[in-house]
């Protein structure tokens, strides 16, 4: 009896998923697909792998017994496929990058496109989104975020930074007046991250500085800020990248320096001689530090 390793993948997606449409999500495939493949490999084994129930799938003894074998055999195929995406092939190739929110399309999308324009041998592929790729799975070659990187065998590299400030229109100002640090920005409005997002670095100072302001809006989005803001809605803390190109808008001074978050690259380290992952990187290097120039006043804040 000859059993593919397709089949094989999907066994192991739905144990580690727990449900057929979880694990069709996780392989790119579709759940009638993989429903189609897991009954047609039991049925060649003349076995269940998983029982049925309201709630999922539950591997029976027979499939536990598979799942060490498997995670094993993905592992080595994934750093088969890791050593051949590595291979020396100069500035050619596929790059998919992941990156979230504003970083992502704001700051790192132009990024990608003038790299590619200057290599086109290169085509890179930018996914943004709020989750952790897996970069040992290959489900990203590179990443772009803020903080540190926890998946093991990954290589960091500090690759920039975003400055924060406090910004207000010309118009919130006419209408409310200069926002006075001496008495908590009494009578002023603010725009907040969602509360559900807990305390975050560059709205940590809001409390102590901004004890007198109203929020007025809370969302999971710096771009709704910027709007909010740019309107003549409230103040918002935005990173400097956005709210300084936007004509409406004025720092407000605050009694403390403002934050400064570091931008870092991770890959996995099979990928760390692949020319194009380093020559990409070293551009993305090069651009920070140009955009980091044009930030007036000149960034010297402690980097979180």
């Amino acid at each position: 009896m000859t059993i593919e390793w397709d089949d094989l993948k999907v066994v192991l997606a739905v144990a580690r998923n727990g449900t057929l449409s979880a694990a069709a999500r996780a392989l790119g495939s579709s759940q009638p697909t993989v429903s189609r493949r897991l009954n047609g490999l039991e049925q060649r084994l003349g076995a269940k792998l998983f029982e049925r129930e309201e709630a999922g799938l539950r591997l029976t003894a027979l499939g536990r017994s598979l799942i060490g074998g498997l995670e094993q055999m993905d592992a080595g195929a994934l750093a088969v496929q890791r050593q051949m995406a590595a291979r020396d092939t100069g500035l050619n190739g596929e790059i998919v990058v992941t990156s979230l929110d504003w970083l992502g399309d704001e700051v790192i999308a132009p990024m990608l496109a003038r790299f590619s324009a200057l290599h086109p041998g290169v085509l890179i592929e930018l996914i943004n989104d709020t989750r952790v790729f897996n970069l040992a799975r290959r489900e990203a070659d590179l990443a772009f975020r803020f903080g540190a990187f926890e998946q093991e065998n990954l290589v960091e590299r500090r690759v920039g930074q975003a400055a924060y400030a406090l910004y207000a229109s010309d118009r919130y100002l006419q209408e409310r007046g200069q926002p006075d640090a001496a008495n908590g920005f009494e009578g002023h409005l603010l725009a907040r991250l969602d509360r559900a997002a807990g305390e975050v670095p560059h709205e940590a100072w809001l409390p102590e500085v901004a004890y007198a302001a109203r929020t007025t809006l809370h969302a999971n989005g710096l771009r709704a800020h910027l709007a909010a803001a740019s309107g003549g809605a409230c103040m918002a803390v935005l990173p400097c990248f956005l709210g300084d190109r936007d004509a409406a808008l004025r720092r407000i001074a605050v009694p403390q320096p403002m934050p400064v978050r570091s931008v870092r690259a991770g890959f996995h380290s099979d990928m760390r001689q692949t020319p194009r992952i380093r020559a990409l990187i070293d551009f993305v290097v090069e651009e920070f530090a140009r955009l980091d120039a044009r930030l007036n006043p000149p960034l010297s804040e402690p980097t979180l």
